[in-house]
């Protein structure tokens, strides 16, 4: 399984009701689960993002489905990036020989 940390921003639509994001993250959970990924956190931070979730998926189509959902909803545009663990970038770098 890949790893992916997904940094959101709330629309117009999600701020105005923010009081539900807590429950949005429950469906967000339920949706990732159907969809064979694993919700591994979710925070809400302060800054330039206000939501800051790590999921891990079996593919990048897998985690792109789950984007476009998450999407669908009108409450976050995101940012998705693939991570790498320590073992993963070494393995990236052995290539590098």
């Amino acid at each position: 399984m890949a790893t992916y940390v997904v940094l959101c921003s709330f629309t117009d639509q999600g701020i105005r009701s923010v009081k539900d994001t807590t429950k949005r993250s429950d469906a967000v959970r339920e949706q990732a689960r159907k969809m064979g990924l694993e919700t591994k956190s979710i925070y809400w931070t302060v800054g330039k993002y206000d939501v800051v979730a790590t999921f891990d998926a079996p593919d990048d189509a897998s985690m792109t489905a789950l984007c476009l959902w998450l999407g669908g909803q009108g409450n976050v545009r995101t940012q998705t990036l693939r991570a790498f663990s320590k073992d993963e970038m070494s393995a990236v770098l052995a290539k590098l020989s």
